[in-house]
């Protein structure tokens, strides 16, 4: 039985001769696959056919690649390396950074390959790049970002792979240049929903967070009643005047230059460089001023930071220390005159107590913390004693009364008008200290004007 079965086999076996892929394996088929099999005697005398193993087709396809077909394909794998993606956006820049530039190179990313390839890599290392090449406030160079990434390849097509986030990296890119979008306030147009609707489908991650920036943005983007311009203006008596404007807020102040900048030449030809001065001060604030007792001081303060976006301007303030409770006369409205702000139902003034939980400190209230009256503030292009000696002189056609108060000077440190962000700034108190440890306190009293002036 044993004996028949072999027999079969190599018939078997030497018809499959003829489809064989090599002439080995057609010579150990035509002789009926008995070279490779061993007879052997087992302990009851039968002979027993141990199995041959069988070649399959792909036998040719793990042969060893040859040495030189290695390093030729090594070779072209390093040629089509991609370049790094920053280097790109320097040596574009080298020339000049602006949008057609920022344009060029995104351009010729597009025109190397059709398949886009590490198009992720460079959207991120183009939205760095943005505010170097000024191009962060145009939706139309994020429209163009945007239309890096190949269409209809990251569509989902069912639910379950809108479940999962299909495609999570590229979604995740395409909110980050959403998010960079808003942190800039940008809204996106229709242009940019056709491309995400293209991209990743209408019911993506990045078409949500279109939909959401569609229906805040509206709302909130003239919520702020003191907006601050983008562009801030050069000319820092025109930054003045809009800083002091937004500080006063009040319509009926009166924003006065009080010195332009210019360059004076001296008796030995040197040139200097006078600073500009700009004041402000409305008419509430003189009639305070003007009731204010002679035997008493006042004083100019600063300088005070005040920060306009990415830009810090400095100020500063006269004013008066706080009326002493002995010296303070109560003014009570009369109920009964009902003048033309007044109403009957809505009274101005209420006298009312209200109740407070039996957890609320009563030590400390905000309402009850007491300042000294601000007359009036200035902004300079130096922050000494001399130029803003200068301002008090220039208040005194408005203010005669400040010709008979004199006039203590407590600044700190003048630090430069304009700092940019990057730069570290230095306490304002410094460079006082250390003149103050060297040299001793002093009062020098200086005649401007009829005012007498205390440092």
């Amino acid at each position: 039985m044993n004996t028949a079965r072999i027999l079969l086999r190599s018939q078997c076996v030497r018809c499959l001769a003829p489809f064989a892929r090599t002439t080995h394996l057609q010579a150990v088929l035509s002789n009926g696959g008995l070279a490779h099999c061993s007879l052997g005697l087992s302990s009851t005398g039968v002979q027993q056919v141990h199995r041959a193993f069988h070649a399959s087709s792909r036998y040719d396809k793990n042969q060893p690649v040859p040495s030189t077909l290695r390093g030729s394909e090594e070779d072209g794998n390093k040629d089509k390396s991609l370049v790094a993606h920053d280097d790109l956006f320097e040596r574009a820049g080298k020339e000049a950074k602006n949008k057609a530039t920022f344009n060029k190179v995104v351009e010729v990313f597009n025109k190397r390959d059709v398949r886009r390839r590490g198009h992720v890599e460079f959207i991120y290392a183009a939205l760095k790049k943005m505010p170097e090449f000024g191009v962060e406030r145009d939706i139309t160079v994020y429209n163009k970002l945007l239309d890096v990434f190949p269409k209809e390849v990251f569509v989902p097509r069912n639910f379950i792979q809108r479940m999962f986030n299909h495609y999570p990296r590229q979604q995740e890119c395409a909110v980050e240049v959403l998010e960079q979008m808003e942190n800039h306030g940008i809204m996106p147009n229709v242009e940019t929903k056709v491309l995400l609707v293209q991209i990743f489908g209408p019911k993506g991650h990045p078409v949500r967070k279109y939909q959401r920036l569609m229906y805040w943005f509206p709302k909130f983007k003239h919520a702020n009643p003191f907006p601050v311009p983008h562009e801030l203006p050069a000319d820092p008596v025109d930054l003045a005047r809009f800083s002091l404007t937004r500080i006063a807020n009040d319509m009926d102040t009166r924003v006065t230059v009080y010195q332009m900048p210019y360059t004076d030449i001296t008796e030995t030809g040197e040139e200097v460089q006078e600073p500009h001065i700009v004041g402000i001060q409305s008419p509430d604030q003189q009639a305070l001023l003007a009731k204010h007792n002679p035997s008493k001081p006042v004083f100019v303060e600063g300088p005070y930071p005040l920060w306009l976006r990415r830009t810090c301007v400095y100020y500063y303030v006269l004013k008066a220390d706080p009326v002493p409770p002995e010296e303070k006369v109560e003014e009570y409205m009369d109920l009964e005159l009902v003048g033309p702000q007044q109403s009957i139902h809505y009274p101005l003034w209420i006298d009312m107590d209200l109740q407070r939980d039996m957890g609320d400190d009563f030590s400390f209230n905000v309402d009850d913390v007491e300042e000294g009256a601000i007359y009036a503030m200035c902004m300079a292009g130096q922050g000494d004693q001399v130029t803003l000696a200068r301002w008090i002189a220039g208040l005194q056609e408005t203010n005669p009364i400040l010709g008979r108060i004199p006039t203590v000077f407590r600044l700190e440190s003048g630090p430069r008008e304009l700092q940019d962000l990057t730069e570290p700034q230095r306490p304002p108190g410094a460079d006082m200290e250390a003149e103050h440890s060297s040299e001793p306190d002093h009062v020098m009293d200086q005649q401007l004007g009829g005012q007498r002036v205390k440092q």
